[in-house]
C-alpha cells in the first residue's frame, strides 16, 4: 500500500520490501553508524515480488538503506546523543527518536543472489524493515565544502562508538 498526501494532517504510508538480517540482536551495544561497523555483515531479504528492482545493483559498490526503526517507540525533540554529552535538537543529531522513525545507512554491497543483498558496515539490529534501497553515487551523495555543526570536534569518536539504552 502506498498514499500520497497533500496536508499536514493526513498519515503517509509505506510498505516494508523486505528485513534487514544481522548479527546484532539488541540495540546496545550497536556500532552507532556504518563507519563503525567495518566488518558487520548481513543480507538484505527483498520480497520476491521487488526481484525485479534489484537488477543492475550489482554494478555499485556502496548502497543507501533506508528503513523504519521499528523498535523506537515515541520521540523527543530534544536529545543527548551518542557523541555528545549535551542536549540537541533531534534535527541536528542522527538520534533514532525521531517524529518518523526513519534511519539511513551507506552500506558495501559484497554480492547479490537472488532476493538476497549480502553487505557489510551494518549499523542495524537484526529483523529491522527495510524501506527501499538507492545506489550510493559519491557525485550526488557527497559533498565540498560541508559544515558539520557540533560535530566537528567529536567525529573521531564515532568508529569506536557504541549505542546504550538511552533511546529505547
Amino acid at each position: 500500500m502506498h498514499s500520497a498526501t497533500n496536508t499536514m494532517n493526513e498519515y503517509i504510508v509505506y510498505q516494508s520490501i523486505g528485513t534487514i538480517h544481522s548479527p546484532l540482536k539488541s540495540v546496545e551495544g550497536m556500532p552507532i553508524q556504518p563507519c563503525g561497523a567495518a566488518g558487520v555483515q548481513g543480507s538484505l531479504e527483498v520480497d520476491e515480488k521487488y526481484l525485479a528492482g534489484l537488477r543492475g545493483l550489482s554494478g555499485f559498490s556502496h548502497a543507501i538503506l533506508v528503513y523504519h526503526l521499528h523498535l523506537i517507540t515515541g520521540y523527543a525533540l530534544e536529545v543527548v546523543p551518542f557523541l555528545d554529552t549535551r542536549r540537541h535538537g533531534i534535527f541536528a543529531t542522527r538520534a533514532p527518536m525521531r517524529p518518523n522513525p526513519i534511519g539511513i545507512s551507506v552500506v558495501k554491497i559484497l554480492r547479490i543472489r537472488g532476493t538476497s543483498v549480502f553487505v557489510d558496515h551494518l549499523d542495524i539490529v537484526d529483523g529491522t524493515p527495510l524501506l527501499d534501497i538507492k545506489p550510493y553515487v559519491s557525485t550526488f551523495d557527497a559533498v565540498e565544502d560541508e559544515k558539520i555543526g557540533w560535530y566537528e570536534d567529536r567525529i573521531t569518536m564515532v568508529g569506536t562508538m557504541r549505542s546504550d539504552a538511552r533511546f529505547t
